[in-house]
């Protein structure tokens, strides 16, 4: 196995592994300590099925079946499928606009995620180029980067986030085949309050936890304060040197750090031109420290 880094703030390729194996310990170690330190991993080049798929990513944790429920693999309700391709009896094939907009996986929930793993099918290309990326910004880095007496004001607080924000956000765009939550399903997903700065498990370094999607404002403050210092905060983070964008390739299989980074889908593709993902979310379920020690 060789793990090339990309030079940037975030990103690694990961060459030499099949994925379809069950991982040794040793290769298990390595991949969780590449992914701290690098935050997004591709592995290119990989051909499996979904039970292997599932296997990969549930060695890293508990899987996540997503709280909507819809568009997953028969038998693998873990697996979810994303896809603006539409069947031949006129249904969608998989979610069309996962993940558009800036955010952090499972930030909304109680018991948070370590990683986001996706498996490219097919890739929407044009003029010979893939389409379609997916960006992520480095939280490591923009905590580090904040003003010393800011990151005096936040150490300790908290923030409300909310899964009804970020799914209301989606289903009012043009197009849109969301439909409004029901009251079953935000039962089940209730705005929780998170850390705004929190200890990685995997580097022990400090994080900003904060993302325009799911976060809604901070505890305990006035409300005209609290808005002041979010916006600062989701500016702060659009800082062209803590960006990384991947270009998809069929075969790609990539992982990300769901507690460092946030991340964006770039939806600049047609309904003509297809994408077709398998998507796998890992819950931080392990001690994760004692892994990487």
């Amino acid at each position: 196995m060789d793990i090339v880094p990309s030079g940037q703030t975030l990103g690694a390729r990961v060459e030499g592994i099949n994925l379809g194996n069950p991982l040794s310990d040793a290769d298990f170690r390595i991949l969780l300590r590449a992914l701290g330190r690098h935050g997004v991993l591709c592995f290119p080049n990989q051909t499996f099925g979904t039970p292997e798929f599932a296997a990969f990513a549930r060695r890293f944790g508990a899987l996540e079946v997503n709280v909507a429920n819809l568009f997953h693999e028969p038998g693998f309700p873990e697996v979810m499928i994303l896809s603006n391709q539409i069947l031949p009896d006129g249904q969608p094939a998989g979610l069309n606009d996962a993940g558009q907009g800036w955010h952090t996986d499972m930030s909304y929930s109680k018991d948070i995620a370590l990683a986001n793993v996706l498996h490219a099918h097919a890739v929407p290309t044009r003029n010979g180029k893939s389409v379609g990326e997916t960006q992520f910004r480095d939280m490591h880095a923009a905590y580090d980067e904040l003003p010393e007496h800011l990151k005096e004001r936040l150490e300790g607080r908290t923030a409300t986030h909310d899964f009804e924000k970020f799914w209301e956000t989606m289903r009012q765009r043009p197009g849109s085949r969301r439909a409004k939550l029901t009251d079953a399903q935000k039962r089940k997903r209730p705005p929780v309050s998170q850390p705004l700065v929190r200890v990685h498990p995997l580097t022990g370094r400090k994080v900003l936890y904060a993302n325009p999607g799911y976060t809604m404002r901070i505890d305990g403050m006035d409300e005209h304060e609290s808005g002041r210092i979010l916006d600062y905060l989701f500016r702060h983070q659009e800082r062209a040197d803590f960006l990384y964008a991947h270009r998809w390739a069929v075969g790609d299989v990539l992982m990300w750090d769901n507690i460092g980074t946030v991340h964006n889908a770039v939806a600049d593709y047609t309904p003509d031109e297809h994408r077709y993902m398998r998507r796998a979310q890992i819950m931080a379920t392990l001690d994760y420290p004692a892994l990487v020690a």
